[in-house]
């Protein structure tokens, strides 16, 4: 498994972009698959309605979720209690043709923030980061040099990226090297 502690080197233009990539602690995720026009009852189950927009994340506490796709989210959660959470949300879709699989072990995640995000993340990403193209809540399917990744804007400095946890020490090792080219 890959060193995930966290990274915080500084190159010489530190000054002017000072970023910051942290590791994220195990989180509940999710990945659901469904009609949009049939996910009400996820609302009530997960804490959180779908919104309305495709490509925008929808947060309230510690769950998101991730519209990735026209039939596709991700939804995150703190570890606690993750196999209930599963059940109910079973449970509210039972009428629903849907796929709900726990990619909870399959994915891992950071956080990357500080002045100069975009740049920063630039480096590898091919996406328009200006916060006009991406604004907090923006998230999609990327890539981040030569991994596949969810890029979430959670604010206006910072964004979390999603990974499978195969490709997490190359991502680490490249968030690295960006951290270095600072």
């Amino acid at each position: 498994m890959a060193d995930l502690a966290p990274l915080d080197r500084r190159g010489p233009m530190a000054g002017r972009r000072n970023v910051a990539v942290t590791p994220l602690p195990p989180l509940a995720r999710f990945s659901l698959r469904g009609p949009v026009a049939d996910l009400a009852p996820l609302g009530s189950a997960f804490g959180i309605a779908p919104g309305q927009d495709t490509c925008r994340a929808t947060q309230q506490g510690d769950r998101a979720i991730l519209w990735l796709g026209p039939d596709e989210w991700m939804l995150v959660a703190s570890l606690p209690n993750a196999t209930a959470l599963f059940d109910g949300i079973e449970q509210a879709l039972a009428a629903v043709p849907h796929s709900l699989v726990d990619i909870s072990h399959r994915n891992t995640g950071f956080t990357v923030m500080g002045d100069g995000v975009e740049a920063f993340l630039a480096e590898g990403c091919p996406l328009d980061l200006d916060q006009a193209a991406t604004p907090v809540g923006f998230c999609s399917r990327t890539v981040l040099g030569k991994s596949e990744v969810v890029l979430w804007r959670v604010a206006p400095d910072a964004f979390r990226i999603e990974c499978w946890r195969s490709f997490a020490p190359y991502v680490a090792a490249f968030l690295a090297q960006a951290t270095e080219n600072l």
